[in-house]
């Protein structure tokens, strides 16, 4: 069982960590190829069209690597997780069939509409589809978190007589407390990664010396929308999703910041440490005296509860995963503010297409956002565990109990060759685009 329970979440681990490398840009390019297209209507200036024709040949790319990878996922629902579908799909198949029906189909038929539409359809209609994209991507990742969310902090439900989880407030879906900081935080995070996506690029044509007029354009936009984003991703979404986990998982806090023991007074915020369950202790930490307490509850001698204040049943399963994915999201988010602020002034300043060292920082960087989304989004799952439906459906009750460890354990692999092959084919394609270049666009 527990074999057959650790392929399962290996293989569903593997597969939405690799899908999910695609929406993230989709969701925060979406916004800025509007942009783009909003700034050609404004100035008529023909680079802005370019530029979000451009990028919108990368979007479609990365939306259909995210179909391709996304469905199945769906699958593994009925496979691999069939229990937990037939207990809580009369809530959760309300929110993913939304997702399908009105999000996906309103980003895809209006992409082709994008793409391929813009002489029959004029710039202001070409606009409009422009924006129904990004609405149906934005409204995608909505629906998607507002699922989510119910598994963090379940609302609007009765469980049967059956052990089934029905819904009894629809409404309660779309106003938990959970959902909003969640999604803003995500969408600010995806955000980020498209600016240094579009930043990277521009980086990378400027110390290349070619399609200099993009160049500049691009790591002005990124270096801008990155700032932002990076800072609202922070505060106040981060500390919103942050109090929320206070408050209704208490226990997963403390696993996030290493706090094995209560200390009254005030909590310290760790720098670095290394968690030991065994001893119940961090090992060789550097720690700021109550600063959590503060950030946590604005009062410096705030008391905050330590792991040894619950049942280690109800302890996350992977308490030092847990650390490590939420320190490395905050370091790297930290990292990216410095960094992109440091860019600003120089692009303030009007030196920083000539400062070489911030435009290969900035090339350096590309994949780091996508290292923080994934360890945010393993900092949300490994804080739930080993719950699905959190104090309410264990992880292990959820599984299909008739796939065998080997049949999961087979198929993981089967992704892992074909995701392999895939990833290499969406860099071939992607590369030859960033190669040629916008000024090549044909009118």
């Amino acid at each position: 069982m527990e074999d057959m329970l650790f392929y399962d979440r290996m293989q569903f681990a593997f597969t939405i960590t690799f899908h999910y490398l695609f929406p993230q840009l989709t969701m925060g390019l979406s916004l800025m190829i509007v942009y783009f297209k909003w700034k050609f209507l404004k100035t008529q200036v023909k680079k802005y069209n370019d530029a979000a024709k451009f990028w919108m040949k990368i979007f479609a790319l990365n939306f259909a690597m995210g179909v391709v990878t996304g469905i199945p996922m769906e699958f593994q629902f009925g496979t691999n997780w069939a229990k937990f579908s037939e207990l809580t799909g009369g809530i959760i198949g309300q929110t993913l069939a939304m997702e399908g029906m009105f999000s996906f189909f309103l980003e895809s038929s209006f992409l082709g509409l994008f793409i391929f539409g813009e002489k029959l359809l004029g710039h202001k209609l070409h606009f409009i589809t422009g924006f129904l994209v990004f609405l149906g991507s934005w409204a995608s990742g909505f629906l998607i978190i507002a699922t989510h969310s119910w598994m963090q902090h379940p609302v609007g439900y009765e469980i049967l007589e059956n052990g089934k989880f029905v819904l009894n407030n629809f409404t309660a879906l779309f106003t938990n407390p959970w959902l909003w900081p969640s999604y803003l935080h995500n969408q600010a995070a995806s955000l980020v990664t498209a600016s240094f996506v579009v930043a990277a690029i521009g980086a990378f044509y400027i110390l290349n010396n070619k399609h200099h007029e993009f160049g500049k354009l691009f790591v002005k936009t990124g270096v801008v929308f990155g700032l932002v984003s990076s800072i609202v991703v922070a505060f106040p979404t981060g500390d919103m999703v942050a109090k929320n986990v206070v408050k209704h998982q208490p226990v997963t806090f403390a696993a996030m910041e290493g706090l094995f023991e209560t200390v009254d007074g005030g909590s310290e915020i760790v720098l670095i440490g290394q968690p030991n369950t065994l001893e119940k202790k961090l090992d060789n930490k550097i720690a700021v005296p109550n600063i959590l307490s503060f950030l946590t509850y604005q009062k410096w001698d705030a008391t905050i509860k330590g792991l040894n204040e619950f049942d280690e049943d109800v302890y996350p399963s992977n308490i030092p995963g847990l650390y490590y994915a939420y320190h490395i999201m905050v370091g790297l988010g930290t990292i990216f503010i410095g960094l992109l602020l440091i860019a600003s002034v120089q692009l303030f300043r009007k030196k920083l297409y000539n400062t070489k060292w911030i435009l290969w920082s900035l090339l350096f960087m590309l994949p780091f956002p996508y290292i923080a989304n994934t360890t945010g989004w393993y900092t949300a799952e490994l804080g739930r565990q080993p719950w699905l439906v959190y104090n309410l459906l264990r992880t292990a009750t959820g599984a299909s109990p008739t796939v065998s460890a080997g049949n999961t354990l087979f198929t993981l692999l089967g992704f892992i060759g074909l995701y392999l092959l895939l990833g290499l084919l969406f860099l071939l394609l992607v590369g030859k685009i960033i190669n040629k270049g916008p000024e090549l666009i044909k009118h």
